[in-house]
Parts: C-alpha cells; structure tokens; sequence
C-alpha cells in the first residue's frame, strides 16, 4: 500500500481549476508536483509511464477531464477518450508501479429520477454522453486494480476557472434581469474543500467509491437568488425550465448526493453549500476581493 510521505502526490490536470486548488492545498502538508496536458497526456500510455517514472509519487490525484457536458454531447468519441479510457490508462500503470490513484468523477453518472440523496452504492443510469463517459471512466480505475479511490462531486466552483457564481455575478453587475434554470436541484461544491477532502481520504484507512459536496441542496435559480442577496444585487433572477434553456445535453433533474460514508470515514463535518458559496464571494467577488465589474463598480 503506497505510505504518505513528503514528495508523494502528483497532480493531473493541474492547469484547471480544480487541479489548482488540489495543488495549493495538497502542498500544506506534503510535497506535491503538478502536470497538465503539455506534460502528461493522459491518453498516451507511454506519456503516462513517464511521468509517473519521473515524479516517482505515492499518489496520482487525477483531475483531468472533458468537462463541458454541451461539448460531449457533440463529440462522444473525445468524451469517451478523455473520461472514458484514459483514466484506465492511468489507472494501469499506477498499479504496476504500486502508486495509488484518486479519480474524480461526477454526480452525472445517476439519472435524476431519485427523490433522496444518492448512495455510492445506488446503480449509476447516467442520462447523458458526459456522464457515460465519466461512468466508463470509473469502471476502468476499478478494473484496472492497485489501490484506488474515486470521489464523486457536483457542481464544482472556485477561483482559476469558469464556473456559476462568477458568470451570474458577472451577468449581474451589467444586466437586470437573469433567467436561470430552476427544475434541476443539486449540490454546489467548493474546489478548495473538495482538495481538502481528497487529503482526508488519502490519508485514511478506506478506498473505493466516495461521495463529496457541499451539505444541502438547491436548483441553480436557488443559487444564484442566494449569491445575489448575499451581494446585495438589485438584479431580478427569473426561473425557466430546462427545455426553455435550450441545451443540448440534457441533465439530471435530481443529482444531491449523500456523503455520509466519507463523514464515517474522516470525521470531518462537511459545511453547507451556502458557507461555501459565502467565502468564495468574499474572498474571489466581493467589495473586500479587490476584482473590479462591469457598471462602475468594485463589488
């Protein structure tokens, strides 16, 4: 079983957003190395091998992935590439070098249709090409063998990258009114919480399948209604059905997850979605984050 010890986490996919945040956070209390998409195709077996054989690390954290569900919809085969077989690649030559990996995955591996929380051991019925391939994409880690971990999360936000509060704070500080999405509930989640939790889970005793979000749920109107009385936005939010957005892909109507055996686990209490969405305006959007708007205004 690979041992935490000081230079001993390699990070995949470190130029996104999530990958930064892992990286930040990782570092606190280990040595931890960065890869991004220039360095280590995660498609390429050979380019795999060799940069677990230069980093040498006790643990690949992987978050490199196709996220943009619209965009998978349109091109399944790089989906499939990407979240399906790649991470079996990686997944492979972890285990013949006796490296544990920790895959992110995604709560669009379940339908929707439930009406309680998702358990990891609830059947996965993913609804969309972005959720098959991330569902293919678990089944391959797990075949694949060696000591591993997937962690399953939700609507990921934090600083480095495109995500909700940041776009519907950016629409707001230059339109009145916002129609947003309101038939789709699920749980917004902290990259920087998120990081933490991947640190729990490796340095515990359990592996496999884990869920990790933000406590709570809300469709996305409910989000971006709190975002903005939390800013203080004169800006109206209009609730709309999923069929009026008029995406491609289509999404899980009820995607909340339970964490339960993570807390079992760890021991560690999980903040609500709102303490999450709190700090991030307060230290990424608001008045006190120095980032100027649109319209004349810092806040």
């Amino acid at each position: 079983m690979p041992t935490v010890e000081a230079n001993n986490i390699l990070v995949v996919g470190a130029g996104g957003m999530l990958g930064g945040m892992l990286l930040k956070v990782l570092a606190r209390s280990r040595k931890t190395a960065g890869v991004d998409i220039g360095e280590c195709d995660i498609t390429s077996p050979e380019a795999v091998a060799r940069n677990l054989d230069i980093y040498r690390p006790a643990w690949v954290v992987n978050a490199a992935a196709y996220t943009d569900v619209d965009g998978c919809e349109a091109d399944p085969e790089l989906a499939a590439r990407v979240n399906g077989t790649a991470p079996g690649i990686l997944a492979l030559a972890c285990r013949e070098r006796g490296v544990g990996l920790v895959h992110i995955s995604t709560d669009f591996v379940f339908d929707g249709r439930g009406n309680r929380p998702y358990r990891e051991g609830d059947p996965p019925a993913p609804i969309n090409e972005y959720g098959r391939s991330k569902l293919a994409g678990e089944t391959a880690v797990e075949t694949a063998g060696g000591e591993w971990i997937v962690v399953r999360t939700s609507w990921l936000f934090g600083p480095g990258g495109k995500n909700f509060p940041a776009t519907i704070w950016g629409a707001a500080c230059s339109r009145s009114e916002l129609a947003v999405v309101s038939d789709q509930v699920g749980s917004p989640t902290s990259t920087t919480d998120l990081s933490e939790a991947v640190a729990a889970l490796v340095d515990g005793e359990g592996r496999g399948v884990y869920h990790f979000c933000g406590l709570g749920e809300c469709s996305w109107y409910e989000y971006a209604r709190y975002l903005l009385d939390l800013a203080g936005s004169e800006t109206r939010v209009l609730p709309i059905s999923s069929a009026d957005s008029g995406r491609p892909a289509v999404r899980p109507a009820y995607s909340v997850m339970d964490c339960g055996k993570y807390s079992a686990l760890t021991g560690k209490k999980i903040r609500t979605w709102q303490e999450m969405v709190k700090d991030y305006w307060l230290r990424e959007l608001g008045p006190e984050s120095g980032v100027k708007r649109k319209g004349g205004t810092d806040a």
